[in-house]
Parts: C-alpha cells; structure tokens; sequence
C-alpha cells in the first residue's frame, strides 16, 4: 500500500508545481511588457522634451520671421492688397473733437478785466481721409494728395452744432494787431469799415458757422479789394479751408529699396525745406507724413513728423510701454521743449519771434495773423499764460497729445493728437473796436484728432503677435512638462517593475527549494 500511495499523491504535487511556474512565467512576461511600456514611454518623454527644446529655441526665430512679414507688408506697394487698401483709404476710425471756449464777460474784457471763458462741447466729426493722384517713381517714391472730409456725429457729441458760441473776432482783433503800425488814420478808417460792415471785437453764431464758415459782408470787401489777405474767397469760418481740401502734395519713400525710409518724407509740395521760418534747422521737413513709421523701434528712438496744418516738422520722444489688447506698444508724447521759445530752447529761436514757452507763432504760414498753437489749455505751457484767462485746467490725461507705436513694425495702434488755438490780442490806438482789451493770449478752441486700428488689420496684428506668440510658448513649456512628467512616470514604473520582478523570483526561488525537500 505504501507504494501506491507515493504514487496517488504525486501527481498532483507535479500538477500543482507546474500550474505555478506557468504562472510564474506568465507574471513574468507581463511585467517583461509592462517594462517595455515604461521603456516606450520613456523614450518618447525624452524626444517630447527634446522637442519643447527645439521650439524653446526656434520659437524666437518663428516669431521673428512673422514680424519680418507685417513689416514687409508695410512697404507701400499695390501688390500689398490690405495694407496699401487701409495706407489709401484709411478704413480704421478717425475722429475730430472740437471743444470752444465761449467767453463769459466780452463787455468786461473790452473794459481791461480778465477773460472768463468756459469749455463748450466736444462738437465730434467723423474724419475721412483718402488718398488720390497717387503716382509712382523710379527712385522709390511715391506722390499723392489725400483729401479729408468732416461728418458730425451727433451721438458722440456734448451739444448739437446749432449751439450758440461767442469767441473773438479774428476779423477784427486779429486785423487791429496785424495792421496796428500804420498810420493812425488808417487805423481810423479801417475802423470806421469795421462798424459800416457791423463787425464787433466778439462773434456769437453757431457752431457750425464758426466751424465751417458764415457769410460777411466784411470778407466779400476785403476778398474784392484786397485779395490775398484771408485764407479762404467764400465764407469765413476756422476750419473752412480743412473740409473737402487736401493737405498738400506729399512724395515719400516707399521702403521698397530699404524698409528704413517707409513712409519719410522726401518733399511736400515739391518742396524739400520749407521758407516759413528763420533758420535752416526750423525749415527742414523730417520724418514721416504723420502716418506710419520705419520698424524696429526702439525706446531711444524717436518719432518725427511734417505737419502742414502746423506748418512745421514735429518730434515726439518715448514715454512708457504698454498694451492694447494684448498688444505691445510704446507711447510717444510731446517733449516740454516742442513749443518752448527760443531763450528756454535754443533750437526753436527760428520759430521766433516768440512770447512765452508752450506757443508755437505760426502767423508767418496763416497769412500774418497773430494766431498762435498750444496745447490745450496751456498744458506744458508757460504758467503765467493761465494767469491771464480764467476757466483753464491743464492735465496730461485730458490734453497731452500721444501716439502709441508698435516698435517692430511701425505701426501706430492709437493716435491722439491735441493742439489748442489762440489768438493774441491788445488794444490798438485808433481801432475802437479793441477797447481797453489788456494784453493776452486769448484761447478760442482746442481740437483733438484721435483714430485707432481695428477691423482686419486689427485681428492680424492679434493672431500674429499675440495668439501665436501665447501657442508657440504654451507648446514649449507644455512638451517639455509633458516630456519631463512621462519620463518621471517611466522611470517610477520601471523601479517598480524591477522591485516587484526581484521579489517574485525570490518568493519562487524559496517555494521550489522547499518542494525539493
């Protein structure tokens, strides 16, 4: 019986043995294919955080290469379809906002007491602008006239063109002081003209008659007898000769040869310095058309342009840096030297003769009238000039001018532009209409030309330098964490797999030694 009982219990025991090492192997090959998993896994962590590190260092140079193409796009040529579209016709808004200063006490200024004035509007029109006459040159330019038209908004305004306004007569006060060294009896007689035409020292009329002009008998005289002294043969109004009129002929670069000159000003009414002023510096035309400028901007460069509604060249300086809608920008204000006199900045004696800093004269391009530019209410002015009118409040915010430039391409994302005008005034012996007027530089408006890009235009400058900027560096830091994170899982799944395989073969190294005995 012994025997066969050895060999009932046997078979079983081999069974048995075998079932486990079958087991054992198969937990083996799992834990062989699941290291395989981890070495894949591994791998392609590796290649994942080699590839974040190729776009690490090629990102800057993608970025590059497409603000290399908005700045090409930059060059006026026809074959550029949006952007010579938007430098011919100017698509993006563009607004003027005009703001008078309605004098409170005219009785009293003609008695010598100081104005009192309040600030009436803004009075908004919608600016169109579009370039014609355009023609090409061989020497990489480019002439056109571009031609502005005025739409009132009423929506957008404080009041309505038909307000009723009082500022002073140019007519009248600026004629007394333009004609204030002839003769007393001239000045006699041109003062007894005043009174036959019912002309005083204050016009009160409408807005828009103020704006675009307004029929006199006066300006049909001197227009008939001496033609030549007003600025305008039809009705007399302060900006009549600004609607439907064009700014000038302008030939500038066309950046096809080198980006570096887009848009600079190579003449202006075929003329490459102007004979306004005193001094070759003052009469030089620099910089652009006031549109666009060259790329690659930096913070110590600065922003020049010709103004012919200024009759001079202009320069802005930096300011700060900032963002419009996720777009980068520096900000480009006036200088305290822009309207400085000569004795506080010497470089500007040629726009002399001067009264005090924060006045630009600019009788010698307004057909010698005592008319002089500001920034509104004296901003950066001397400040003597709002001791002698009351109702002035100069701050940055409300009436420093700025223009915020995109420095890689040049291109201005929001312009605003305020300039203030006065008129000198005085008592003239002879002229009664002056009365006993005290010596001042009288404000009679301030405007503000502002336009920002928006539209297409917009939305390229965002994907391009904002989405794909933000992509391109999520998809770097996002391999490279992704990568570093897949290594990490491989290698605790790999230490792991080794671990548990060890103490596996040690379990089964044991139980087969025991089977044995």
């Amino acid at each position: 019986m012994r025997p066969s009982s050895v060999q009932v219990c046997s078979i079983p025991c081999r069974t048995s043995f075998s079932n486990k090492e079958t087991l054992h192997r198969a937990i083996i090959i799992m834990a062989i294919n699941k290291s395989k998993v981890a070495v894949g896994f591994l791998v392609a962590g590796i290649l994942t955080v080699v590839f974040g590190g190729v776009l690490l260092i090629v990102g800057p140079t993608v970025m590059y290469d497409q603000i290399i193409k908005i700045v090409k796009n930059t060059v006026i040529d026809p074959s550029n379809e949006m952007t010579y579209t938007m430098w011919k016709d100017i698509p993006v808004p563009f607004f003027m906002s005009v703001y008078f200063f309605n004098v409170l006490n005219p009785k009293e200024i003609l008695k010598g007491e100081k104005p009192m004035i309040e600030q009436r509007g803004p009075y908004v029109y919608r600016k169109r602008c579009q370039k014609d006459n355009i023609t090409f040159h061989p020497n990489h330019t480019v002439s056109y006239r571009e031609y502005r038209q005025y739409f009132f908004e009423p929506s957008m305004s404080v009041g309505n063109e038909s307000d009723i306004v009082t500022i002073p007569n140019m007519l009248v006060l600026g004629a007394a002081v333009m004609l204030q060294d002839l003769p007393y009896a001239v000045r006699l007689m041109i003062s007894t003209t005043f009174k036959t035409f019912k002309e005083g020292p204050f016009l009160t009329k409408t807005v828009e008659e103020l704006m675009w002009g307004y029929d006199s008998k006066l300006v049909e005289f001197l227009n008939k007898y001496l033609p030549g002294m007003l600025p305008s043969t039809g009705k007399f109004g302060l900006f009549a000769e600004f609607n439907n009129s064009n700014t000038g002929l302008f030939t500038i670069f066309t950046g096809q040869d080198d980006i570096k000159n887009v848009h600079r000003v190579d003449s202006w009414n075929g003329l490459t310095e102007l004979n306004y002023w005193r001094t070759p510096q003052c009469n030089m035309i620099n910089g652009t058309a006031g549109q666009m400028w060259p790329p690659f901007m930096t913070k110590e460069t600065t922003l020049p342009f010709y103004s012919p509604d200024a009759c001079r060249s202009m320069e802005l300086v930096y300011q700060r840096p900032g963002h419009m809608k996720g777009i980068p920008y520096y900000r480009y204000v006036a200088p305290t030297t822009l309207f400085a006199n000569g004795t506080d900045y010497s470089p500007n004696e040629g726009f002399c003769p001067c009264r005090q800093s924060g006045l630009l004269n600019v009788s010698s391009c307004r057909h010698n009238s005592p008319v002089f530019i500001s920034h509104p209410h004296f901003f950066n002015a001397d400040p003597v000039l709002l001791d002698f009118v009351q109702g002035l409040a100069p701050t940055e915010e409300q009436h420093g001018l700025f223009i915020d430039i995109h420095p890689e391409t040049g291109v201005p994302l929001n312009v605003s532009i305020r300039l203030q005008l006065n008129l000198y005034m005085k008592t003239v012996p002879g002229i009664t209409e002056t009365g006993k007027i005290s010596e001042v530089v009288m404000p009679m408006l301030w405007f503000e030309e502002r336009g920002y890009i928006d539209g297409p235009i917009l939305d390229t400058f965002h994907t391009n330098l904002v989405i794909l900027p933000a992509v391109m560096e999520y998809m770097q830091y996002g391999f490279i964490a992704l990568g570093l994170l897949s290594i990490l899982v491989s290698a605790l799944v790999l230490w792991r797999q080794k671990g548990s395989m060890k103490s596996s073969h040690e379990v089964e190294k044991n139980k087969l030694k025991n089977s044995e005995k």
